[in-house]
């Protein structure tokens, strides 16, 4: 089967399994659920090497499906194990984006992308202030997660507003939302309460519309 193909072939079933999981991400964990997971972003993975798009992109999504598998297992290790493997990706995304042939690090230093970084810089520290009586065991890698995904947004500030790159900036304000909606429901909403029940239709959205437009973004 030629190249294309396979490469459409995987993004079909990368969407496909998105699909698939956003009817399951309001189960109990289970092995079925952790592998449509973490297929989802696995796929996109194989297709970003199989388009020849920039050699970080893959490993980045990559190391975010094994974020997804550990999140998607009970208890506080697998979370954290999840935290780090996503961490591990954010500083690939920055490196990407920072290193892109049509990026301009500089810009960061100047309007409107100062401005702008400024504002992601400050909302993490409300965000960290807010998130640090409440994580309780997780604090540390939690208040630790925070700058890196937030520097993954403004290293994307580099990147030209013009053509497919266009779209890295938008992808990583969504991913920014997923996880501050997750972080909301995990460590600030009391058990019982009614948006816990819907939080996780929100982010899955919000997270895979993210990784697929990031593929987008390079191919």
């Amino acid at each position: 089967m030629p190249g294309p193909m396979i490469e459409t072939l995987c993004l079909l079933l990368a969407g496909l399994c998105a699909l698939a999981y956003l009817a399951l991400t309001g189960r109990a964990p289970g092995l079925a659920r952790s592998i449509v997971k973490t297929a989802s972003v696995a796929l996109l993975a194989l297709a970003a090497l199989l388009a020849q798009a920039p050699p970080l992109l893959a490993p980045a999504l990559a190391l975010c499906a094994l974020g997804d598998w550990f999140l998607s297992r009970p208890g506080d290790r697998a979370f954290m194990a999840g935290i780090g493997a996503f961490a591990a990706g954010h500083l690939i995304y920055a490196a990407l984006f920072l290193t892109h042939p049509a990026a301009d690090p500089q810009a960061l230093a100047q309007a409107p992308q100062l401005w702008i970084g400024a504002a992601l810089a400050g909302f993490g520290i409300v965000v960290a202030a807010m998130l640090a009586p409440r994580a309780g065991a997780l604090r540390g890698p939690v208040l630790a997660y925070v700058p890196i995904i937030l520097g993954m947004g403004i290293a994307a500030l580099a990147l030209p507003a013009a053509g497919s790159l266009a779209l890295a900036f938008p992808a990583a304000l969504a991913f920014i939302a997923s996880d501050l909606v997750l972080a909301i429901d995990r460590f600030m909403l009391p058990a019982g309460h009614p948006a816990r029940r819907i939080a996780p239709y929100a982010v899955w959205p919000l997270y895979w519309g993210a990784q697929a437009g990031f593929l987008a973004a390079f191919t």
